[in-house]
């Protein structure tokens, strides 16, 4: 998946990507989803398994590129831009696979190629995807691991819904209609949030999925402490996040008209938004396994 483009704003290929998986494999499930897609959800996609009383939510999208005028490019939400970085993609003309150059006195950004790219096209991180017995490491973890464990969450999950969404790098845009959706057809109102968060100071690699307590918003404290109560009952390791900065697909369930709960559950990464982002096997794994746990409980 992390070799798979999917910018904000043009996830199609992943979105096509899930819903072959989708197809192929969900005869091997505990539980056959009714899948919703098309145009009135976009490039979303929405699965439904028996009676859900929670979603989660995993967004398709990733940071990049977008080519200007001239060799400019602009940011297609918060990459990390350093001289040298390859980045490819395709215009009218054919595969690309060119460098990233960052104006040392302006910050400008462009691309060294032998010729000029055409406008909007996009650009991405050439996926360099690396793996030990302990990390996996490659662009794009966020939110191709947010999206491998909603999909690795279905094998086992029978009442629930998963929601794959865009946009979510570069302002969202597709959660307010999918939680007005699930929430007028369904009555399901509390979510949980697979996503990929940060190591920090107060949150390490290899010592478990995070339960994010607050970011730049604030979850209601009711409904985070019944997932941590759950979490410890479930001896699964994990850390407590609090964070005064970041955001997720969170941001518009708590904006939104409805009254949705929301926590953010993910691994810590390493690397943030760069073509080297690193996650602990551990954190992977705590991941899951907290998932289908809080599926059951909540």
């Amino acid at each position: 998946m992390c070799q798979i483009p999917a910018p904000a704003g043009h996830e199609t290929a992943l979105t096509e990507f899930v819903l072959r998986y989708v197809q192929q494999h969900q005869a091997q499930w505990r539980m056959h989803p009714e899948v919703l897609t098309g145009e009135q959800f976009q490039d979303c996609i929405i699965l439904v398994f028996g009676r859900p009383q929670t979603a989660v939510f995993a967004h398709l999208d990733s940071i990049g590129f977008t080519v200007r005028y001239g060799r400019q490019l602009v940011r297609i939400g918060g990459p990390v831009a350093e001289t040298g970085y390859r980045l490819v993609g395709e215009d009218s003309r054919g595969k690309i696979d060119c460098t990233l150059v960052v104006d040392e006195d302006t910050g400008a950004l462009s691309y060294d190629y032998h010729r000029d790219l055409d406008r909007g096209t996009e650009l991405t991180f050439y996926c360099d995807f690396r793996e030990t017995d302990t990390t996996v490491q490659s662009c794009y973890l966020d939110n191709r691991l947010g999206v491998w464990n909603a999909l690795r969450l279905c094998e086992t999950l029978e009442h629930g819904i998963v929601a794959f969404s865009c946009w979510e790098e570069h302002g969202g845009g597709s959660v307010a209609y999918l939680a007005k959706y699930i929430y007028e057809t369904y009555g399901v109102r509390q979510a949980l949030i697979s996503d990929i968060t940060w190591v920090t100071e107060g949150v390490q690699p290899g010592q478990g999925v995070a339960i994010s307590l607050r970011d730049s918003l604030i979850p209601r404290r009711a409904y985070v402490d019944r997932i941590r109560r759950i979490a410890a009952a479930s001896g699964i390791a994990h850390q407590l996040e609090v964070e005064g900065s970041g955001g997720s697909d969170a941001k518009e369930l708590q904006h939104g008209a409805q009254p949705w709960d929301w926590c953010f559950v993910g691994a810590p990464e390493d690397n943030v938004h760069s073509p080297d982002e690193i996650v602990d096997k551990r954190d992977i794994e705590s991941m899951l396994a907290l998932y289908q746990v809080l599926m059951r409980e909540l």
